[in-house]
């Protein structure tokens, strides 16, 4: 798969899922009444992230919004909270993503800023679609935890009447949203090896200094006679040798 249809593919999938996790965010059908024991009822109840709605036969659906935000339990309210963390990155690495795409020319952007660009927000759709699929997956345990307390108080005949809530909607819908987010990160982080391009490889050159290689030693080794003799040419006259056997050389007092 080219490097184009795995990044273009990505964002198609990716967008797929961030609007799927909008969609399941605000849905009202969270959770659901149970009707195993009582299929035949004049009033059907269901409820969401932001509200909860009572159906009657009828027809007429009457919502109310929850008033309150302190009241509601901890976990309800960190449900929320991943919705629309997930919601938000989802967002932002769609932007990104879009000035990313190889078949787009923004200027004269190099195909290692949009590498980056692109392993970015495949990240973004990634801890997005982690944070969607963990908000519906604490409310779903939320619900089997209550939905078994309250078949063990109608059992016990501790309560006469005990409405017991399951699966909603939404949550299958959070669920495949954030796969299809986390399927779509997947996929931009594997078009960004596609985009990195190739160090170039430069040959070893090797410079040799011009003129006589001069090698300098330490000191005399085996083998190693210094040249004691000095060159003699037209003009050079010994200096004369004192009783000492030492050369003696003019001093600069002697021309005056």
């Amino acid at each position: 798969m080219s490097t184009t249809m795995c990044q273009v593919l990505g964002f198609l999938v990716a967008s797929l899922g961030v609007a799927g996790c909008m969609v399941a965010t605000a849905m009202d059908m969270w959770s659901t009444q149970d009707l195993y024991d009582n299929p035949v009822t004049a009033v059907f109840q269901y409820q969401g992230l932001w509200r909860s709605c009572v159906r009657q036969s009828s027809g007429f659906t009457e919502c109310r919004p929850y008033f309150t935000i302190l009241g509601l339990p901890a976990m309800f309210q960190a449900v929320r909270a991943l919705m629309i963390v997930g919601i938000v990155l989802g967002i932002l690495g769609l932007f990104v993503c879009i000035f990313a795409l190889k078949c787009i020319r923004i200027g004269t952007m190099e195909d290692s800023a949009k590498a980056n660009m692109t392993l970015t927000s495949g990240i973004m759709f990634i801890v997005a679609g982690l944070c969607a699929i963990t908000g519906v997956s604490v409310f779903a345990n939320m619900l089997v935890t209550n939905f078994w307390m309250s078949t063990a108080n109608m059992y016990q005949g501790m309560q006469n009447v005990q409405n017991r809530y399951t699966f909603g909607s939404a949550l299958f819908v959070g669920w495949v949203a954030g796969g299809l987010a986390l399927v779509g990160g997947i996929m931009m982080c594997l078009a960004c090896r596609g985009l990195i391009p190739e160090e170039s490889r430069y040959k070893a050159v090797s410079y040799n200094a011009s003129g006589r290689n001069i090698s300098y030693r330490t000191g005399p080794y085996k083998g190693y006679e210094p040249d004691t003799k000095t060159r003699k040419g037209p003009g050079y006259e010994e200096a004369p040798r004192s009783e000492d056997g030492r050369r003696s050389y003019p001093s600069k007092y002697d021309y005056v």
